[in-house]
């Protein structure tokens, strides 16, 4: 293997123990939301070429947090323990968990202590990149199971949660191509808190708020969304940015503690975690009828315009162009923060109450706007 590949594992803002990221840190000059859509929507960049500049949540937005984080941490806590559980099952020797960040970061690190803490698992954590349509990072799965000696058979597959299925897929493909290239078989099975999608692993289907959904970077290590662009050669892992200008406002290791503190009180209350991993059909079936009937109702003919479930939708206002976000009951308390931000960016809202999902936001076609 060659001796370069990579560059050094870093944890960003979280403790050394907690993660290694797989990915470059890089500078990159940011760009206007407007000009990313209408540069992604053209064909002219990909999306993962280009980021938009990234901003501390306003103070109105972090209490619209506060009372999510409230209503949302058991429900994670709970989501944590199940998932570690289904790992435990079907990992009976060596765990390596590969968290495909940004979402699965936090996943992936709570995982890691609760499987040491309530399964008596010991495992290794690496976070690395996956973008759509360009793969996963191949140097990083090299750095784990070359450089690290990591074994095949224990390398887990982890996000925060599925929303059409997309990255799911493109993980199943990417790993088949990655075996006809290298040789080696791994599992590709991607295992989440909740697969809206049906296609992975994981113990609920439903669409619950997952609070370190909701905001950026300062949940998730300071790192942004990984890059490939021409500031990544051959040899390096895929990119990113630090934000080392966000370190005063980060909630990263805090918010690992706060969920830690909630499974233990489950546990503490005779929570039992369940091994046993939702069945995908109806989910899967789900999913289908909504995307279908998202494409007829409002004329869509590329499906990556439509984000369903919290998870994505929240995702789009933040750093997309939105031309709605749907909204199953505005006064559920799981998206108060999505209205919020529809307000604070002149987003239109409508209610569906038949949808199948709290929320799905709709990206706005910009090429001729």
């Amino acid at each position: 293997m060659n001796e370069r590949l990579g560059s050094a594992p870093f944890s960003g803002s979280y403790r050394p123990g907690d993660v290694q990221f797989l990915l470059k840190p890089i500078e990159i000059d940011p760009i206007d939301v407007a000009e990313k859509e209408r540069l992604i929507q053209s064909g002219r960049r990909h999306y993962s070429e280009m980021l938009s500049r990234e901003s501390l949540p306003s103070a109105r937005y972090l209490e619209v947090f506060q009372r999510a984080l409230a209503m949302g941490l058991r429900p994670m806590a709970q989501g944590v323990l199940d998932l570690a559980a289904i790992i435990a099952a079907r990992r009976p020797g060596e765990i390596t968990l590969v968290s495909l960040a940004r979402a699965g970061t936090p996943v992936g690190v709570a995982l890691k202590h609760v499987l040491r803490e309530i399964f008596g698992r010991a495992s290794e954590h690496y976070s690395i990149s996956i973008i759509r349509d360009r793969g996963i990072d191949r140097n990083a799965l090299r750095f784990i199971l070359d450089r690290a000696g990591r074994d095949p058979a224990g390398l887990v597959f982890v996000d925060g949660w599925t929303g059409k299925g997309v990255i799911a897929r493109e993980l199943r493909r990417a790993l088949d191509d990655f075996e006809r290239d290298h040789g080696v078989r791994l599992d590709a099975d991607l295992h989440a808190l909740t697969d809206l999608a049906g296609v992975g692993i994981a113990p609920s289907d439903t669409d619950y708020l997952i609070p370190s959904s909701i905001l950026n970077a300062t949940m998730s290590g300071l790192v942004s969304r990984s890059i490939l662009n021409e500031h990544i050669g051959p040899d390096d892992f895929h990119g990113c940015v630090y934000y080392h200008e966000f370190t005063s406002a980060d909630r990263s290791v805090w918010f690992i503690e706060e969920l830690l503190s909630a499974a233990r009180e489950l546990l503490a209350k005779g929570y039992e975690p369940n091994a046993q991993p939702v069945d995908p059909s109806l989910a899967r079936a789900r999913s289908t009828a909504l995307l279908a009937d998202i494409r007829v109702t409002f004329g869509i003919q590329n499906e990556n315009f439509i984000k369903p479930g919290i998870g994505e939708a929240t995702r789009v206002l933040l750093r997309r162009v939105p031309e709605r976000v749907i909204i199953r009951d505005p006064e559920a308390p799981e998206v108060a923060h999505l209205l919020e931000l529809a307000h604070e960016k002149n987003v239109r809202r409508q209610v569906d109450p038949t949808l199948p999902y709290q929320a799905v936001s709709l990206i706005k076609g910009v090429i001729d706007a």
